[in-house]
């Protein structure tokens, strides 16, 4: 199991265009924490559909190529590329990805590091099991604005996103999401955040936040999270954060979909209540 000296590290997951950039980008604002752009560890690591390697406890074939273009294209830091273990266990690249990160905090005068990953939400236990102490911080947003934002992004980013997702493809990234996140909900070590509370109350929900985590609230996490999101954020996925909190809800679903559309994600989406959901991580 992978250790993390004497602090903990946060996992921020959730369904893509749920908000986790501006969130992310709020708690690195934050003096002791430090985050960087999406490391996709698990979601290239695991070799999901490779039971040799799997059975070994190898990393998947798919993690060495990714992990070339994070250290060189979106951390610019392609000298750590020296330094990762040369036999494909997944407890030794574990371990050297722990020290980068905790040498990136330290290197920013930190003491916890935030990993932002969407779809780490499909791993939760597997790092659970993997890692000692670790937090999750879950966001969800309702499903009409997340289905309008993945549709919209696709189709203008599609090279990032493996190509441009459809109305059914879109509805169902959020059916999936959701009760993924509430089989968590219920564990100490998780915690649950609604992003139309994070842009309508961003204080109060951040204060919620940092009590989760056991740190005080700071300004900072307000005044300069636009800055930290140009460090953080991936633009070329259309993941990009303003320096003014500003909500889009609604205003996208009714652009970019006709009546028929509309009612036809709204059917869909209709058996899952957000607001229970809420109640139940309270």
């Amino acid at each position: 199991m992978g250790r993390c000296g004497d602090q903990f590290p946060i996992f921020l997951v959730g369904c893509p265009r749920s908000g986790t950039t501006l969130l992310q980008s709020m708690l690195a604002a934050h003096p002791a924490i430090a985050s960087f752009p999406e490391t996709k560890f698990f979601f290239y690591g695991v070799p999901q559909y490779e039971p040799k390697r799997q059975a070994f406890g190898m990393v998947s074939r798919q993690l060495n190529p990714w992990l070339r273009e994070f250290f060189t294209e979106h951390l610019k830091r392609p000298e750590l590329l020296q330094s990762l273990p040369r036999i494909p266990l997944m407890s030794l690249y574990l371990k050297k990805m722990i020290g980068i990160l905790e040498s990136l905090t330290k290197e920013q005068g930190k003491s916890i590091w935030l990993e932002k990953t969407p779809e780490h939400l499909y791993y939760v236990e597997t790092i659970e099991k993997l890692i000692a102490g670790v937090r999750f911080i879950h966001i969800v947003r309702n499903g009409a604005d997340v289905v309008a934002s993945l549709y919209e992004v696709t189709h203008k980013y599609p090279k990032p996103w493996k190509g441009a997702l459809d109305i059914d493809r879109c509805i169902g990234r959020w059916l999936e999401a959701i009760p993924l996140s509430d089989r968590h909900l219920q564990k100490p070590n998780h915690t649950l955040v609604r992003y139309e509370n994070l842009v309508e109350e961003p204080r109060s929900t951040l204060v919620k936040i940092c009590d989760f985590l056991g740190i005080e609230f700071d300004d900072s996490m307000l005044d300069n999270f636009g800055s930290v999101a140009q460090q953080v954020s991936m633009d070329e996925a259309g993941r990009s954060v303003g320096s003014k909190i500003k909500s889009t809800n609604s205003q996208k679903f009714y652009e970019i979909f006709d009546e028929s559309q509309r009612q036809y994600i709204l059917n869909r989406i209709s058996a899952i209540d957000l607001d229970r959901l809420n109640s139940k991580a309270n």
